[in-house]
């Protein structure tokens, strides 16, 4: 299997790109540095094909969680195809951004006003925006990661370790005004008492209250309702993200799962099936706050984007999507669960079904999943810590990525066993976090 093409562009792209691309989560060195294709000339089910030819199945992030459906879902692309001969951009409105906000407000009755952006990111900044200025208040207790946005990385002002144990660790916040030192203040997934402290340390500050309702781990009893009713107890605005976790576990915000209402929810990632649209949902009267600030963009109003988001709901709703995606990620589940058993292998499984993380348990886990990794490729799979299941896997190839992680489970312990895991990798180990790449 050749690789050397994508190799080498990926190479040249670092010199004249700052970070080699886009996002951080499809940068090379967090997957195979050295040996990942990097680049693809078609994508199509769960399978891609790189610049030399190669086909892989998508067994890593499926486009960072954003294509369910699977990658050129047909029904979407038609529907999308049909936009763009019609004009993906005019004057006046397109029929479908009224239609996909009713029928964002229909999946979630507590909600009865919507605004639409195009990434994450932004969706978040813009809900943070209309949080502060319906609570009359700046300052933000927040939990998880939501973007590269000032507000968020004014964390790690006050403290350069405040972000670490959010999903990135070691974002600079270089380039961030000094004077948001303290603004945007962090506590712990299930840790109720740190939001409580930070309450007691900043009376009358806190208007906005963000956090992921769920990544890595379960909600404890009584965590979600215990930060609703800090929210309402000082008047705080609530905001679940729901960018990584919306529309996987159950057709909506997994928040209905959990039967906690925010004030504000905000999606992207499944919602358009690869193609960029993202919403931000709430309630009217926080929401009309939107009105009396400023939030506008030209391409906000793209058609591309509202129509790929009614196809892709129609279809979910219409094939009972989110069960196949709890099926297949329970399946993977199972089956590296028994391979560990059979291999002597320290592993721990976390997240939902659908977006489900492997975590190595030994004193040398990043070379472990490096080789992991590696192993894989060899057999045609991309592999990274986390599988987003797609709409597109099917038993077959569940049992395949099985068969073949056995294999490669065995040779990890093998190399385990040798004590010397660094003699099995073929090039360098995988990077965790922010790292300037040279």
């Amino acid at each position: 299997m050749t690789k050397k093409t994508g190799i080498r562009l990926w190479n040249e792209a670092k010199t004249i790109i700052p970070g080699g691309n886009q996002l951080l989560s499809k940068r090379v060195e967090r997957f195979l540095p050295g040996e990942w294709p990097a680049y693809y000339t078609k994508a199509k089910g769960c399978q891609i094909w790189d610049l030399d030819g190669n086909r892989y199945y998508d067994f890593a992030q499926m486009g960072v969680g954003s294509c369910a459906l699977g990658y050129a879902d047909e029904d979407v692309n038609r529907a999308v195809i049909s936009a763009i001969r019609d004009g993906s951009m005019a004057t006046l409105n397109c029929y479908e951004e009224v239609e996909l906000a009713k029928k964002l407000i229909k999946i979630h009755p507590w909600a009865d006003s919507v605004k639409f952006a195009r990434t994450g990111g932004e969706a978040c900044a813009i809900a943070i925006r209309i949080a502060r200025a319906a609570a009359g208040r700046s300052k933000i207790a927040f939990c998880g990661y939501h973007g590269w946005h000032d507000w968020y990385l004014s964390a790690n002002i006050a403290n350069s370790n405040n972000l670490d144990e959010q999903l990135l660790p070691g974002l600079a916040p270089l380039g961030v005004p000094f004077e948001l030192k303290g603004s945007a203040i962090p506590f712990n997934y299930n840790k109720l008492s740190e939001l409580e402290n930070i309450i007691k340390s900043n009376p009358k500050q806190i208007g906005v209250i963000i956090m992921e309702p769920m990544r890595s781990i379960y909600p404890e009893p009584g965590f979600l309702e215990g930060v609703r009713k800090i929210a309402d107890r000082i008047g705080a605005i609530l905001i679940f993200d729901e960018v990584t976790s919306g529309f996987r576990l159950n057709l909506g915000g997994i928040h209905l799962v959990f039967g906690v209402k925010p004030d504000i929810a905000v999606f992207g990632k499944a919602l358009g099936n690869g193609f960029p649209i993202t919403a931000v949902i709430g309630k009217k009267k926080i929401m009309d706050f939107a009105q009396r600030t400023f939030v506008s963009s030209t391409f906000w109003t793209e058609r591309i984007g509202f129509v790929a988001a009614l196809a892709t709901l129609r279809k979910m709703a219409e094939k009972k999507v989110q069960k196949k995606l709890v099926y297949f990620g329970e399946r993977i589940n199972a089956g590296w669960k028994k391979l560990a058993r059979k291999h002597n292998l320290g592993i721990t499984i976390s997240g939902i079904p659908p977006l489900t993380h492997i975590s190595f348990k030994n004193n040398v886990p990043l070379e472990t999943q490096t080789l992991y990794a590696q192993e894989m490729l060899e057999q045609g799979f991309l592999v990274s810590s986390s599988v987003y299941a797609t709409y597109a896997y099917t038993d077959e190839l569940i049992d395949k990525f099985i068969f073949h992680s056995d294999r490669a489970f065995a040779k990890i312990r093998k190399a385990l066993d040798s004590t010397e895991i660094k003699r099995f990798l073929k090039n360098d180990v995988i990077q965790e976090g922010f790292k300037r790449l040279a």
